[in-house]
C-alpha cells in the first residue's frame, strides 16, 4: 500500500474518516509508514531457563510413568497394597512438612487451624476411598480389559495435555478428574479392595498433591527445583526399565524431546519472528469506560 497521486496536491490530506476529501478511500501519504514497528514486546528466551521451564513437563510425564510401574508391581503381586500405604503415608508426612515450611517463608502465620483443616480434608478423603474401595473394586467388572486399558490410556493423556503447568497449584480439574478416572479404571483391575483403596491413595499423593509442592518449591527453591525434577525423570525411567526396557527407552527419549530439544527448536526460531504493528491496527480504547456500567 502506497500513496496515490492527489488531484489538489495544495490540499493536506488527514486520516479522518468524517470528512469528504478530494483524494481516493486507498490515499495514504508517505508518513504511512513511519508509525511502522517491528517484533513489539517480543520477549527474548535464554536456552537453559527454557529447559528448566519445560522440567516440569518432563517431570509430569515421569509420574505418569512411576505410576504405571507401580500398577504393574502390585498387578503382578510383587508390590503389596500394605507396603505402598505406608510408603505414601510416609512420602504425604514428609511432603506436607516440607510444603508448610515453605509456606510459611512466604506467607508467615499459618496457624494450627489450617493443619487442622488439611487433616479433615484428607481424613474424609481416605474414609470415603476405604469405604467405596470394595464397590470401586467392581465397577469395570461388566467391562473388557482392552476397553478399560485404552480408557486409562486416554485418560492420562487428557491428564498430560490439560495439565495447567504454568501455574499447577491446584492442579485443573479436567487434568486432575482425568488422572483420577484413569487410576479408578487401573485399580479395578487389582486382585483386592485394600490393592484398590492404595492405589488410589497413591493417585491423590501423585497428581494432587505432588503438584502443590513442586510448585511451591519452583517458586522459593528454584535450583532444588531443577534437582528434583531430575531426581523424578530418573526414578521414571529407572522404575519402567525394570518392567518395559523397551518402554523405558521410549519415555528417555520423550523426556529428552520436551526437555532439551523443544527448547533448542523454541530459543532457535526466535529469530523468525517478524511481528508488525502500526496504523492499520485495531483500535484500542484504554480510557476506563467502567462508569458506562452502572
Amino acid at each position: 500500500m502506497g500513496p496515490d497521486s492527489a488531484p489538489d496536491p495544495a490540499v493536506p490530506w488527514r486520516k479522518v474518516l468524517w470528512e469528504r476529501q478530494p483524494f481516493p478511500d486507498n490515499y495514504v501519504d508517505q508518513r504511512f509508514l513511519e508509525e511502522l514497528r517491528r517484533n513489539e514486546g517480543i520477549r527474548q528466551y535464554r536456552y537453559w531457563s527454557v529447559v528448566k521451564e519445560a522440567g516440569f513437563v518432563g517431570q509430569q510425564l515421569s509420574c505418569v510413568a512411576i505410576f504405571i510401574t507401580l500398577w504393574l508391581y502390585m498387578e503382578q503381586g510383587r508390590l503389596s497394597p500394605e507396603t505402598l500405604l505406608w510408603t505414601s503415608l510416609v512420602c504425604a508426612l514428609l511432603g506436607y512438612g516440607l510444603y508448610q515450611a515453605l509456606t510459611s517463608q512466604v506467607e508467615p502465620g499459618c496457624g494450627p487451624r489450617t493443619r487442622l483443616a488439611d487433616l479433615q480434608s484428607a481424613t474424609i478423603f481416605l474414609s470415603f476411598t476405604f469405604g467405596f474401595s470394595p464397590v470401586l473394586k467392581t465397577l469395570t467388572e461388566s467391562v473388557s480389559t482392552d476397553t478399560v486399558y485404552a480408557m486409562s490410556a486416554m485418560m492420562l493423556l487428557a491428564h498430560l495435555v490439560s495439565f495447567p503447568y504454568a501455574q499447577p497449584s491446584p492442579p485443573g480439574s479436567l487434568s486432575l478428574n482425568a488422572a483420577l478416572f484413569a487410576s479408578v479404571c487401573l485399580a479395578s483391575r487389582l486382585p483386592g479392595a485394600l490393592h484398590t483403596f492404595a492405589m488410589l491413595s497413591c493417585a491423590l499423593l501423585v497428581f494432587a498433591l505432588w503438584p502443590c509442592l513442586l510448585q511451591r518449591l519452583r517458586e522459593n527453591a528454584p535450583c532444588q527445583f531443577a534437582g528434583v525434577c531430575l531426581g523424578v525423570c530418573i526414578v521414571g525411567v529407572g522404575g519402567l526399565g525394570f518392567q518395559s526396557p523397551g518402554g523405558a527407552v521410549l519415555l528417555a527419549l520423550a523426556l529428552m524431546s520436551v526437555t532439551l530439544l523443544c527448547p533448542l527448536l523454541l530459543v532457535r526460531l526466535q529469530r523468525h519472528k517478524d511481528n508488525i504493528q502500526g496504523p492499520w491496527d485495531e483500535a484500542e480504547i484504554h480510557e476506563d469506560l467502567s462508569r458506562f456500567l452502572h
